[in-house]
């Protein structure tokens, strides 16, 4: 069993599995620090010098009787808050990541399409897969002139 499990850890998919994870941590807090300080301040200056990790509404008053300046002040005291300010940095910070994920998504498929698409031709003659720079197949050894005789796209 143990044997076992050390071949699944080694195999590639586990480790690729695992380094994505991790990058994925480190990709996560840096969207996060891009929300928190450099999105939201500015967006809190346009709304009226609004900071959203403050936004909260007390469900019930602790120990101190309220009102309290800040969320750290509520939690402090013991109070019961509903913290919707950040739940929306939060919405905010998850389309930041889905926005990211589609350009890098967008340009990864750019770059494998143009890859499929100019790297290989198949031989009319004998319909080998070879290289679309080719002048000559070599499997049947034809003389190739893909730009004026064939139209194989």
């Amino acid at each position: 069993m143990l044997k076992d499990f050390k071949e699944f850890i080694m195999k590639g998919n586990a480790i690729s599995i695992a380094v994505g994870i991790v990058i994925g941590v480190a990709f996560g807090a840096i969207i996060n620090s891009l929300v928190n300080d450099i999105i939201m301040p500015p967006v809190g200056l346009l709304l009226g010098d609004v900071d959203f990790s403050n936004l909260f509404a007390v469900l019930k008053e602790g120990a101190t009787p309220g009102p309290y300046l800040s969320l750290g002040a509520a939690q402090e005291a013991g109070a019961v808050t509903l913290n919707y300010g950040l739940f929306i940095n939060t919405i905010i910070s998850f389309l930041i990541i889905a926005l990211v994920l589609f350009f890098i998504i967008k340009a990864i498929s750019r770059m494998e399409k143009k890859e499929e698409k100019s790297a290989t031709k198949v031989c009319p003659f004998c319909f080998s897969t070879i290289d679309s720079r080719a002048t000559r197949c070599p499997h049947c050894t034809a003389e190739l002139d893909f730009k004026k005789n064939y139209d194989l796209s």
